[in-house]
């Protein structure tokens, strides 16, 4: 392209690239020292030339850099912090996993800054001092030592790091609550577009905006029954019913409470009283989500090129699917092919075929038709549940 003057137009902003300011100058310079002048790559007059026209591109270039700041999204760094702050959110930082622990000894033992640690060789953190009460046992809420989806399953935090008299046993019966990286631009511009809709139109998307706008909360779904009879799902009639995963449960309920219309009732397994301006309290009801496991069975059949790589390249496909599953939503049997398939390196000459498919929830017995979700349900997927058959 031969050099033009930066302009913006519909499309957005329009700058001349280094190559076009280089040439024009090597142009000008000829009208002005005569075409005969000496321009070529070893010449001291094109060095010069060629570093002005690098410093002018670099300008340029920094001005479609700040152009493209304004909008969230193409923003990134403090830019788009700053246009988060305008819609009353920001960029969330890493936060820690917890696991609540069943704490074994001799009554009375005081732990004072007492670690323990998984299977997987995680640190985590106990309360600052933890004491055995007369029962012999506690339950105490461990934090990860670093931030992160550090994860463990149940039975899995069992091991004492700092051994201390009379503390026998740490195990925890529930799994941990995995804590998040710190957030990535292309998710914060995904809550930007959320946290806009916070003065939606519509009351419902007002309400899902708030929830998934709090800190923690990594999911949400809003149901609503505007019938006056009670709907498939259990959800009593002219009521919502708010799935929630993450969060803390002051602050969802206190989402729920000012964005839901007046009148409408909250349906759920977690309750919260939230006392208004007035001082009259209201008992707001949310589901947290509950975490379905699905087994997968993979079968494959090697072709020319295969090797054992592609194995854990369709694991991870297809774990990656089921993870990014919205709350509610049936794994759909396709959809594992899909997933299983994408991990090929060709399509017209694969070193694999896929050649069947079943699955379903943990324990039940694995078939070729989509998994049921229900609607307070996501599916979630494991290394060790995800099978692939060569064949």
């Amino acid at each position: 392209m031969a050099y033009f003057e930066p302009f913006i137009d519909e499309a957005g902003i329009h700058v001349p690239t280094y190559t076009d300011i280089l040439d024009h100058l090597i142009e000008q310079a000829r009208l002005i020292f005569g075409n005969d002048i000496y321009l070529e790559n070893d010449a001291q007059d094109y060095q010069w030339i060629s570093i002005n026209a690098r410093l002018i591109s670099d300008a340029m270039n920094a001005i479609v850099i700040e152009y493209n700041q304004r909008s969230p999204r193409s923003a990134f760094g403090a830019a788009l912090a700053s246009l988060m702050k305008l819609v009353g959110s920001d960029i969330n930082s890493p936060t820690y996993s917890t696991c609540v622990c069943r704490i074994e000894g001799t009554a009375a033992t005081v732990i004072n800054n007492g670690v323990a640690k998984d299977v997987s060789n995680n640190n985590w953190y106990l309360p600052a001092i933890v004491t055995i009460p007369a029962s012999g046992y506690i339950y105490a809420t461990l934090t990860a030592t670093v931030t992160g989806p550090i994860t463990a399953q149940i039975g899995e935090l069992n091991q004492i790091v700092t051994p201390t008299l009379g503390w026998d046993s740490i195990n925890n019966e529930e799994a941990a609550i995995p804590g998040s990286n710190v957030e990535s631009y292309e998710s914060a511009r995904s809550r930007y577009s959320v946290s806009a809709s916070l003065p939606s139109r519509t009351v419902l998307e007002g309400t899902t905006a708030a929830i998934l706008d709090l800190d923690g909360v990594t999911r949400a779904r809003v149901y609503e029954n505007d019938t006056s009879i009670t709907d498939v799902n259990g959800i009593p009639g002219h009521t919502i019913s708010a799935v929630v995963e993450g969060g803390v449960s002051l602050d969802i309920a206190n989402a729920i409470f000012f964005k839901k219309g007046p009148g409408c009732g909250t349906y759920g397994d977690i309750s919260q009283v939230i006392t208004d301006a007035y001082g009259n309290p209201t008992t707001v009801n949310y589901y947290e989500r509950i975490l379905e496991e699905v087994e997968v069975t993979v079968t494959i059949k090697a072709l020319s090129g295969y090797t054992t790589s592609y194995e854990d390249d369709i694991k991870t496909n297809v774990i990656l699917y089921l993870n990014n599953n919205t709350i509610g939503e049936d794994v759909i049997n396709s959809s594992l092919w899909g997933a299983a398939l994408s991990a090929s390196n060709s399509i017209i000459n694969p070193a694999f075929a896929v050649t069947a498919v079943t699955a379903a929830k943990l324990g039940d017995s694995q078939t070729i038709n989509d998994v049921d979700i229900l609607f307070n349900e996501v599916s979630a997927g494991d290394v060790a549940n995800i099978t692939v058959v060569v064949t």
